[in-house]
């Protein structure tokens, strides 16, 4: 009867295999339910070896509104609200990150900000364990409407607002 079959907790010893152990190692090119990514811009940033240029998920106000919270939380601290890299900690002394209003960086392509996120560079440490995949596209999003917004030209700003902006020169 099956409650009365033994059960070992894990990694405990055990005679019922020749080496003792309870457990067998994984059975190699095992996934996880749910841990298949099959999508390697959307979980790496690249596409064959090369950064993407496009992001692999709608931008959407959802996704903006959702990179705003997430980059107030994790990223303003050393980038700063706008993202030129006076956040609190870089106030307190520690180095300054690069303004995301760099012509180099307003170029990179998005997989560029999502593989910092995930890896780090230079003093930035992984941000992998803390903020999820989606969540991190989602930031990458808003990183880009931060480039826009310190360098969009008047063109790029709807009639009745431009309106409104030069009543008050």
């Amino acid at each position: 009867m099956m409650n009365d079959e033994p059960r070992y907790k894990p990694l405990a010893a055990s005679d019922f295999f020749e080496d003792g152990q309870s457990a067998r190692p994984q059975v190699a090119g095992t996934i996880a339910h749910g841990h298949l990514r099959l999508d390697q811009a959307f979980y790496t940033g690249q596409l064959n070896g090369s950064l993407v240029e496009t992001f692999p998920v709608p931008v959407t106000r959802a996704l903006l509104t959702r990179g705003q919270e997430r980059f107030d939380i994790f990223c303003s601290p050393c980038h700063g609200r706008t993202g030129n890299g006076d956040g609190m900690v870089v106030q307190r002394g520690f180095r300054p990150p690069p303004s995301y209003h760099l012509d180099r960086l307003r170029a990179a392509p998005v997989g560029h900000f999502f593989d910092v996120m995930t890896n780090g560079i230079g003093a930035m440490s992984s941000y992998a364990s803390r903020v999820p995949v989606a969540d991190r596209w989602a930031i990458a999003a808003y990183i880009r409407a931060l480039q826009l917004s310190q360098s969009a030209p008047l063109a790029d700003v709807p009639q009745a607002e431009r309106q409104r902006l030069q009543a008050l020169q």
